[in-house]
This record gives structure tokens, sequence and C-alpha cells, in this order.
């Protein structure tokens, strides 16, 4: 098989393996076999194309013909002279057919069907157009390496509208296609060289007996890269982003205008707030509520809980609306509201995608380019739209229901009860048998809730502790509910998990607590306020929040004890239970009970003093390793160039001036002259004398008269070193290879230039030389094998 034919099927099966990242964003996947048979014809042109030969522009536009031909006859073959040659009527055709896959994306959730050929038109095109790039780069103009660019955006245009369950296994599936394409692209390059630097072991017979060393070391070379690009962004916890992260990587995010929202994992972000070594402030509020202390401002709803996590699920968004945004989904007229306006101005470093608002909102002025998520009530920016250093106004409800109304609410709509009462099957059986013992008795779902509340926040002996680690898994919760310490996302998360298995709608909020009131009027809003939050739907009252963490945020008025039905203890009466024995439960502080603290019948704690004081935090040596790495990761880029001048430094330098370092520093003066033409181009070719080789580097090199004088001096130096008997020592040779690199970047190019310095080419020797030694360490073991037998069948 030609060099040629090897690259078009490598860059074929690199196009179509990443594009098998595309499909789980639509059903059925029978799309994939169509993209093929087209990415081949796509393909075949430009082969037969190239074999002419055309120029290689000619060779592409005869493939873009083809490209736009095969769409017109799939999609509009009605409107096409012939079903293949598009006019106006055809490219109007295709213009209806992307303007209605963009509203099919907005309207459907992934994954979305087939049917809507707005959306086939969209993966078909967009993989012939990436199959076009990925065949010109690498085939026509012979450099796959580039080729991984546009493989790489089809993979992230991919991994950024999916779920994130499986992007691992596509990566890999597109990562191994760029690994073949390259290989391909290195036989090739290899078998026009010939055999220049030594071939493959041979048997006893004469036979190779494998792969050229180099091959084989590439091999291993894509290996461990795809090893490293795998296992290091495990290990670096600053890659994964987040809902209260401050570079604006949370859902909503991206460049494109988006008709979904995708979902996020707010633990490990909000753990990282929690523990912040200094408590930025991210937000200030000004607000014309009396009371601050319930004033949460909550930043999306997580309602999908698949048993490891909690995560928005995909819902459509739509235009903000224009002036007061609809009523809160289940709220009645019966039950008592009134409005309040806030002003947030957030922090200039913050940049945050979703925006935060008091919930529920009724009205939101704000700038820039936001969509509107009807079911959560919340706001999301839209083609990059973040918050970062804006001013916004919102007004808000401010719901007053009473314990009589959420007692006495009616059965919740079929659609939220199924929606938002799932549970998965891998749930452990611990979490629903622990909900009834503590429910065990109540009356109604609110009373069901709010002993769920009380169990978390005052009787159940649970303590807060950020240094938690968050877990994952289906045993999550089950650990939590064991060991009884966690901070907020543990005991959002179990609270909404224990309610849906009550049969109560749930789900989790993710936001901040109320901030700390200033001097000047303002209130303060930092990034250890982070908080998540539990709210449960009651019908003729809406979603409706709950707090289960202790020492955290403020406990709903309507969950109180003077609100009937509650199931809180009345602190002014004496419990039964109280007794002057010690009590094995966690005593939260010596002056205030934690009936007390629940009531706020005595001075509460900031936010702030709540969090650990003691230096738990990274020690010395761990911001060390990191800062080693880090600098391991600028290196790495970094190292062709820096072994390059480290070689031409031992070369021209490094060796005696005597009749004795005459052969060795000659040869090694030599070896940096032709790494360094090959640096710019210019393959070495051992097979010719260094007098040929000289002129054949001038002549490509398009040297000058005083370069070339130098090029042919050093041959010259070669020569007499290689067939005189007693070679006597050249002056100047380190003079006259500099002058040649003068003379060879001089009548370079720019981007030759900088791919010489820092991409040299001749950094292959470096992979050489390593197979080589591996070469020589397997026939020592090779050869050392019979003796080992012989002596341990001595010793048996």
């Amino acid at each position: 098989m030609s060099g040629r034919v090897r690259l078009t099927l490598g860059a074929w099966a690199a196009t179509l393996m990443a594009a098998c990242a595309l499909l789980p964003l639509v059903r059925p996947a029978t799309w994939i076999v169509q993209a093929a048979f087209l990415l081949a014809l796509q393909s075949g042109v430009g082969a037969a194309a190239r074999r002419v030969p055309l120029a290689r522009p000619l060779t592409v536009a005869a493939q873009a013909v083809v490209t736009v031909m095969l769409l017109t006859f799939v999609f509009a073959r009605e409107q096409a002279l012939a079903g293949l040659i598009p006019g106006p009527q055809a490219f109007d055709r295709f213009a209806l057919l992307l303007q209605q896959g963009g509203d099919d994306i907005a309207r459907y959730a992934i994954p979305a069907p087939l049917e809507s050929d707005g959306i086939r038109l969209m993966l078909l095109g967009g993989v012939l157009v990436i199959g076009l790039l990925v065949d010109t780069l690498a085939v026509t103009f012979r450099s796959a390496a580039p080729a991984g660019l546009p493989l790489l955006a089809l993979y992230s245009v991919a991994a950024g509208l999916s779920d994130g369950g499986t992007d691992w296994l596509w990566f890999l599936v597109a990562a191994a296609g760029y690994l073949m394409l390259l290989l391909a692209e290195g036989r090739d390059r290899l078998s026009q060289w010939g055999r220049v630097f030594g071939g493959a072991p041979r048997t006893a017979g004469g036979e190779p007996s494998g792969a050229l060393a180099p091959v084989r070391t590439g091999r291993r070379i894509g290996v461990v890269a795809l090893g490293i690009a795998l296992v290091v962004p495990l290990g670096l916890p600053a890659m994964n982003g987040g809902l209260l992260d401050t570079v604006g990587a949370g859902a909503g995010g991206g460049s494109g205008g988006g008709g979904t929202i995708s979902a996020v994992n707010p633990l490990v972000s909000l753990r990282d707030s929690l523990n912040a070594d200094e408590d930025q402030q991210v937000l200030s509020l000004r607000t014309k509520t009396a009371d601050v202390s319930d004033l949460y401002l909550r930043i999306v709803s997580l309602d999908d809980f698949d048993g490891t996590t909690w995560k928005p699920s995909r819902r459509s968004i739509t235009a903000v609306p224009d002036g007061t945004f609809p009523a809160p989904v289940g709220l009645s007229p019966d039950v008592k509201r009134t409005e309040f306006d806030t002003a947030i101005t957030a922090a200039g470093w913050y940049a945050q995608d979703w925006l935060p608002m008091p919930y529920p909102p009724s009205r939101v002025r704000i700038s820039g380019n936001w969509r509107y998520e009807p079911q959560g009530m919340t706001l999301v920016g839209d083609h990059g739209q973040n918050t970062r250093g804006l001013t916004y106004q919102v007004t808000s409800l401010d719901v007053q229901p009473t314990a009589e109304q959420l007692a006495s609410a009616g059965p919740a709509p079929g659609d939220i009860e199924r929606d938002f009462t799932k549970l998965p099957d891998s749930l452990p059986s611990v979490v629903a048998r622990t909900a009834r013992k503590v429910t065990a008795g109540a009356a109604n779902p609110y009373d069901q809730a709010v002993r769920l509340q009380d169990w978390f926040a005052v009787t159940g002996g649970f303590e807060y502790d950020t240094q938690v680690q968050v877990g994952s898994g289906s045993q999550a919760i089950a650990r939590f509910l064991k060991d009884k310490q966690g901070f907020c996302v543990h005991f959002s998360f179990a609270m909404a998990a224990m309610a849906r298995s009550l049969g109560i709608p749930a789900r989790v909020a993710v936001g901040f607590a109320p901030g700390s009131p200033q001097a000047d009027g303002s209130v303060s809003v930092g990034l250890r306020d982070a908080h998540a939050w539990p709210e449960l739907y009651f019908e003729g009252v809406g979603w409706t929040r709950f707090e289960p963490t202790p020492n955290r945020g403020s406990i709903p008025s309507y969950t109180l004890p003077d609100n009937p039905g509650s199931s809180v203890p009345d602190p002014s009466r004496p419990s039964p239970s109280a007794s002057a024995a010690p009590s094995a439960a966690p005593s939260a502080s010596e002056s205030c009970t934690p009936q007390q603290k629940k009531l706020d019948g005595c001075a509460s704690e900031s936010p702030q003093a709540a969090l650990p004081t003691d230096d738990d935090g990274p020690k010395w040596y761990a911001f060390l390793v990191w800062a080693l790495a880090g600098l391991a990761v600028l290196a790495l880029p970094l190292a062709p160039m820096l072994w390059r001048l480290r070689a031409r430094s031992a070369r021209l330098g490094a060796h005696g001036r005597g009749e004795a370092d005459t052969a060795p520093y000659t040869l090694a003066v030599w070896q940096e002259l032709t790494d360094t033409a090959w640096d710019f181009g210019i393959t070495p070719d051992e097979s010719q004398t260094p007098r040929k080789a000289a002129a054949r580097m001038v002549r490509l090199g398009d040297l000058d008269a005083t370069a070339a004088a130098s090029v042919h001096r050093v041959a010259n130096a070669v020569e007499q070193v290689l067939y005189a008997p007693h070679p006597r020592p050249v002056a100047g040779l380190t003079d006259d290879v500099r002058r040649a690199t003068a003379g060879l970047g001089a009548a370079a190019g720019r981007a030759a230039r900088l791919r010489a310095l820092l991409a040299p080419r001749s950094t292959a020797r470096v992979v050489w030389a390593a197979s080589a030694w591996w070469t020589r360490v397997r026939e020592r073991a090779v050869a050392l094998r019979p003796t080992w037998r012989k002596a341990s069948g001595q010793q048996g």
C-alpha cells in the first residue's frame, strides 16, 4: 500500500472516530454510517485528484465542490439541477434547514431525534467540513500534526454538549484515530528516507524481526502521551469547573447560542469555596428588605439525581421575559407575599455563568446576553456572558406561608411528582428506611419535612465539617448517615433524597447563604458564604426552602415551634430527656443548647466564624510539588529547543583542539551542521559523501556565497578526517557552522525559523537513541536468558 493511500485512509478513519463523540447527541445513531460513506467519497475524490496530479489548491477545490454536491443530493436534490448541482433554491433550502436545526436544538433535550433534517444537516455537514480540513492538512499538504486541531474542535463541541458520562470513552476513540494518522504519516516519511539510520533487528535468517525502531518507539511515545493526557487532568483539581468557580466554567457557558442548559457538578467548587484561605468578597448587595437574615442568593437548582450526585437536568432556555416574570409554579393567591428590590454588584474577578438572585425573582434589569430557564426561574449567560463586574437589579417575592398552609397542601401535580420524586435503583435502602424511621408518626408531608430538617440540624447528632471528603458513588449518602459529619452538600443532598423516598417532590438549590451586613448599609457576600440547601414542593406554596445544615444560614420561620404542626421542641419547657449525665452526642456549646441555636436564642456566629480556624490547609511541600509540576508542564513544550541548544553547545565547544581530538571534534561539528540543515527542512542523506551532501545543502538551502564557502570548508575537513592517514586540526570550523546557520536562517521564512527554534526536526535523534538503547537491552536480556536457565537448573 502506497504512503498516500495509507495517509488517506488514516485521515478518513481519524475523522470518523472523532465524529463518534457526537453519537450520544442524536438517536438513532444510524447517521454515522451515512457520514462514513460520504466521507469515503470525499476522500476518494482527493486521492484521485492527487494521483492525476492536480495542484494542491485545485485538489482542495475539487473536494469542496464534491462535498457541496453530496450535501445537495442528500438534502436538496429536488431544488437542484439533476439532483446534484446546487442553485439559489438549493442554498435557500440549506438556510431553511440550518434555521430549523437551530430551533430543534433549542427545543429538544439530548438525545435529539434524527428525524429532524436540520439537525442531520448540521451533523453530516460538520463532519464533512472537518473531514475536508483533516484530509487537506494531513494528506494534501503532508502535515498530519496540525490536523489534530480540527479533530479536537469536533470532539470539543460534542463534549461540551453531552452529559459528560462517557466523554472519556469518546476521547480515547478520537485520540486513537489521531495516533493512527500520525503513525501513517511517520511510516510514509520513513519509506521516503529509506534505510538511512539503520533498520530493524534481524533474525538469524536475515529477515527483519519487527518494525523499524522509530516506528516502534513512535507507537510507545503515542501510548505514553495518551496515558499522560488521561491521567494528568485527574490530578489537577483546578481543571474541574463548577458553579462557584471564578473562571466561568459553570453550566450555560461557552460561545454558542445555547438552547439547553448543560449539567454541572458543584461539589468540588463548593467545598473549595468554603475552605478558601481568604474569604474574598464575591457580591455586594443593597436591598430594601428589613430582614437580611433570610436573603439567600440562589444560582441554580439541581433536580436530576442519578444515585451518585445531583445536577441540573437539561431544560430549554428562552429569551428573558420583558416586564414581570410568570408567577412561581404552585404559588396560590392566598399565600402572603411582598415584593422587594435588591441591587447586586459582582466582583471584577467573579465570572459566574449563572446569575445569583433572591428566589423567586419577578423582574430582572441587567445588561448583556442572558437567557431564561422557566422551570428553575434562573438566568444563564449566553455567548460567553458572565457576571464579571456586573451590577444588576432584581425584584423578588418574599413568600410568607404559614405552617397551616403547608400542612394542608394538597397533592403535587402529576408532572412535578413524576419528575421530582425519582430515585435510582442504586440508592441504598438505608436512606428510605432512615427517612421512615425519623418521620414515624408525622401527620402530613410538611410535618415529615420539618422532622427531617430538625433531625439533621438538632436531634440527630450531626456535625458540620468542611474538611470531610465529598465522596462519590451510590453509597455516599449512606456513609454520611452513618458518620454524621459533613457540610452543606451532604446535608442538602441527603435530605432531598430522603424527602423523595417519602413521596415529597424535592430538589437542591446552590448559591449563597445570607451575607454579612456592613456599616454603610450594604451586605457583603463572600466565598465562604457558598451554600446548598434543599427545596421541597408543596401545592399552593410552590418550592419551599428548608435548612438542615447546622450553624449555617437561617431557619425558615414557617418551621419554628410557634407555628402549629411543627415538631421543634419548645425551649421554654424542660426537655423530658434532660439529664445531668454526660451525653454521648456532640455538644455545640456549653453556654448555648442546640435548640437555642436553632431558634436564634443566643449570639450566632457569622458564617466565617463558624468555619474551622485551625491551620489545616496544604503544607509547604504540597505547594513545592505543585510548583515543580507546573514548571515541568511549562518546560515540556520547550524540551526540543532546550535539547538542541545543549547539543549545539556540546558539539561546538566541548572537544579538545589537539591532533587526538581532531576526528571527534570535526565529526561533531559536521553532525551539528547537518542537524541544523535538517531543522530548516533539509533532511539528511547519509548515503552521500560529505562533498555531495554539502552541495545539496547549499542548493536546497539557497545559501549565499559566504555561507556556502563555510559549508564546503566543513565538508572538506570531514573528508580529511575520513580519508587522510593523519588528519590535522582545521581552525575556524565552529565559526563556519555559525555562518552557515545564519545563512540558512536568512534564506528561510519567519515560520521556518520559528519551527527550527521551537520544534527542531533533528530531535528525532533522541527517539532513535532511545530505541537503540532499548534494543541493546533486549538483546542482552535474550543473550543472558540461557545462562539463567542453566544456572537455575543446576541449583535445582
